[in-house]
């Protein structure tokens, strides 16, 4: 699989078997790191009036809640109507929502959205108690194959140990620009706000909007 952050302050080795694993060296820092290979996952007209933006983790339950709620509503009022384009960037508190965000990101631009989407409905079934990465790795393989990836293309993602460095330096960077300290967060033209019902979000954009 992939190295371990080091986000935490305890260190954990366990990687699932058949898999490698590196650690960053201590003195490569994030902003060091060439993140341009790194595709911005959005929805929406390129040119809508109002950009969003959410910084959310799949193994976060207040963001698989949004997903199944706002997010649906917010896709449906303003991004398929042209009024906003939706941008979501990956945060990774921890390893396994690394892993479920590769995979997510194997199926490229065309099928992120998809994928993600059944990684926030399966959430609670494919990160268990957590405790055993060899069967979560196994569970989001399964969720990666009903999206219609194969093995092959699977194991090649979640084996792509450059890739993992260059998304947390990516992570790190737009989080530190946009003060992000947890999840889910929304920027809306710049402005950052913390988790919201869709009454208030809907407000804020038709704010936006507005002006």
């Amino acid at each position: 699989m992939v190295w371990w952050l080091t986000a935490r302050p305890e260190p954990e080795t366990a990687i699932p078997a058949g898999t490698t694993a590196t650690q960053p060296a201590d003195d490569t820092l994030a902003e060091d790191v060439d993140t341009s290979s790194i595709i911005e996952m959005t929805l929406g007209d390129p040119d809508a009036p109002v950009t969003v933006v959410e910084y959310a983790s799949f193994t976060c339950p207040h963001c698989a809640n949004f997903h199944d709620d706002q997010f649906k509503r917010l896709k449906a009022d303003y991004i398929d109507t042209g009024k906003v384009r939706f941008v979501f960037r990956d945060v990774y508190f921890d390893r396994l929502g690394l892993w479920a965000s590769m995979v997510a990101r194997c199926g490229g631009t065309d099928r992120f959205f998809g994928i993600a989407g059944m990684l926030f409905d399966q959430q609670r079934k494919w990160i268990g108690d957590g405790q055993d990465p060899v069967a979560v790795a196994d569970r989001l393989r399964k969720i990666g194959k009903a999206a219609g990836l194969d093995n092959e293309l699977l194991d090649a993602c979640l084996a792509d140990n450059d890739k993992a460095r260059t998304l947390v330096a990516w992570y790190q960077q737009h989080a530190e620009a946009d003060g992000i300290s947890s999840t889910p967060s929304l920027v809306i033209d710049g402005e950052k706000h913390s988790n919201m019902a869709y009454d208030e979000l809907k407000a804020l954009i038709d704010k936006a909007l507005a002006q």
